[in-house]
């Protein structure tokens, strides 16, 4: 095995150790341990899930900037450029987060693409603009047709209008 292989792998440790830190609620464990992840071999997912760790401090700024430096690392990976529109739309900045849920539908690696076109149709039905909600909302449900709120959202939506 070569040296980066190695490393890599290290990370992946800490990483994980990391992401069961922050799904208990251990976040500044998380964060310690993210950072040393990174610090091993920085990768675009300890870059991210760190941000969306500090997200869940409400420190959305901190989380935008790591989610840039993921996207530095590996443009093709979809989840921080999803993940800086909804810091976008809590920051209540929802015109900016269009163009960053835009670069995640596009995105070549992301495991769950239904997110991006959900979060455009949360912006759209916020802006006003029922049709292209609906559009977005249907196009979550054409990737993951069980996705509840993708399904939740349209149904509301749908009710609203009669």
């Amino acid at each position: 095995m070569e040296d980066a292989d190695i490393l890599r792998e290290q990370a992946q440790i800490l990483w994980d150790r990391a992401y069961r830190s922050q799904m208990n609620g251990e976040l500044s464990e998380a964060i310690l341990l993210y950072k040393r992840s990174i610090d091993v071999f920085p990768t675009a997912e300890a870059f991210t899930f760190m941000g969306w760790t500090y997200s869940m401090i409400k420190q959305y700024g901190h989380a935008i900037e790591l989610c840039k430096k993921a996207i530095q690392i590996d443009p093709a990976y979809g989840n921080p450029y999803n993940d800086i529109g909804v810091y976008l739309i809590e920051l209540d900045r929802w015109q900016e987060a269009i163009s960053w849920f835009e670069e995640a539908t596009a995105a070549p690696r992301y495991a769950a693409p239904q997110f991006p076109y959900m979060n455009l149709g949360r912006v759209y039905e916020h802006l006003g603009d029922t049709p292209r909600a609906l559009v977005y909302y249907e196009q979550a449900l054409q990737l993951a047709p069980l996705y509840l709120p993708a399904v939740w959202a349209k149904n509301a939506l749908l009710g609203k209008l009669n």
